[in-house]
């Protein structure tokens, strides 16, 4: 009888059908304990599939306690079960996983670079490799090496030994987990590898269709290497291609040369970036000398399209050049509205506090120091209201 689960004894089996034996909850989810399961719970660097019970999704599996929970989307009763695998899922994380030990092997075998850690991750996967740094070259020959045992299409195995069979193995490990008692599950790539590893693998690596090398970093005195392999190549290419295309509409030009014109379109760009901005401290100046020389005490105006920092700069600008005047500005830009209270050093004012009041009328939120009190708003409605309240206290 086999005692294996099915996710171990056959990893491409799509759907089963079993019991549930047992039901809870933990962490707030409910979670359902199995006869048998095709669902692989996390491990080893690879996640937990996904997949349904009767239907109902199951969201993570886990093995706590020496029994595998699958947390369910909605509490269920024991039974008989229906299960289904996300298939995709599974397949792409054979893919990533056996393409890892696939550069493992080719790594440390070829390179002398051996791996100290894996994450498959959702988009792209990495290896951290005992080596200093990788130049551009040492990654091309280490991607070659790898698409040439990917096209000699060697046979995937795995299979249980006792520890005293497996002293006296040739095995690649980064060691077993602690505490742990019995067989050891071995995966091999023929005439390659042979490795401890709990995860779902391939049958063939021909079936991991191809890896793509995309780069590297530094990382505690290693190189992390990322990678992809299999669909999330072909996936990764058709995205790039279709932004290519949009690159190639937009800016009118080849692909060889799409880096180039974009260069020159961000050169022009930050050139008239500079303009402009030049173009609103003249702007800023010139609507300050002017506001400064109107009558009364107050000088008030509202700026469309423009931001806080541009009024809280024009209002500093007022007061500092005219002592005795009061600014209240006030700006609208991107669905926001903003508001700045600044008082010359000639003017008697609690500028908070005139600022809190002004705020509220206004619906704002807001806070200041000293002589300059800023805020933003939803709109712009209790602006008259605002303005009411500094016409009387300059009354």
């Amino acid at each position: 009888m086999n005692t294996l689960p099915a996710y171990e004894s056959d990893p491409f089996l799509k759907s089963l059908d079993t019991e549930i034996l047992r039901v809870g909850e933990a962490a707030g989810h409910p979670f359902a304990v199995l006869a048998d399961t095709i669902l692989y719970p996390e491990g080893g660097g690879q996640p937990a599939d996904h997949g349904t019970i009767n239907g109902v999704s199951v969201l993570d599996v886990q093995k706590v306690e020496g029994e595998v929970r699958h947390v369910l989307a909605a509490p269920m009763s024991p039974g008989p079960a229906k299960l289904q695998l996300d298939w995709p899922r599974r397949f792409d994380h054979m893919q990533q996983h056996t393409g890892q030990h696939l550069l493992t092997a080719v790594a440390q075998d070829r390179f002398g670079w051996a791996t100290t850690a894996f994450h498959l991750g959702e988009d792209t996967c990495d290896v951290e490799l005992a080596v200093p740094g990788l130049s551009g070259k040492q990654l091309r020959d280490l991607e070659d090496s790898i698409a040439a045992e990917i096209r000699a299409a060697k046979d995937v195995s795995t299979r249980r030994v006792t520890p005293e069979a497996y002293a006296a193995l040739k095995v690649r490990s980064r060691g077993l987990p602690e505490g742990h008692q019995g067989d050891i599950r071995l995966v091999e790539i023929a005439g390659l590898d042979l490795n401890t590893c709990g995860g779902t693998h391939l049958r063939s690596s021909a079936e991991i269709e191809v890896i793509k090398l995309l780069g590297t970093e530094s990382l505690r005195g290693g190189t992390r290497v990322f990678f992809v392999a299999g669909g999330r190549v072909r996936a990764r290419l058709g995205e790039h291609e279709a932004r290519s295309a949009r690159l190639r509409a937009l800016l009118g030009a080849p692909d060889a040369d799409l880096v180039s014109v974009l260069e020159t379109k961000l050169e022009q760009l930050r050139g008239a970036e500079k303009r402009a901005r030049a173009a609103e401290e003249e702007l800023a100046e010139a609507l300050v000398e002017a506001l400064g020389a109107r009558p009364g005490g107050l000088a008030e105006q509202h700026f469309e399209g423009k931001d806080a920092g541009f009024i809280q700069k024009a209002a500093r600008s007022l007061v500092a050049a005219v002592p005795g005047k009061l600014a209240f500005f006030t700006a609208s830009s991107a669905g926001s509205a903003f508001f700045v209270l600044a008082a010359g050093e000639a003017v008697d004012l609690d500028v908070t506090a005139l600022g809190k009041e002004l705020a509220a009328l206004m619906g704002a939120k807001g806070g200041g120091s000293g002589r300059t009190f800023q805020g933003k708003a939803q709109g712009l409605a209790g602006r008259a209201g605002a303005l009411a309240k500094l016409q009387e206290y300059l009354a």
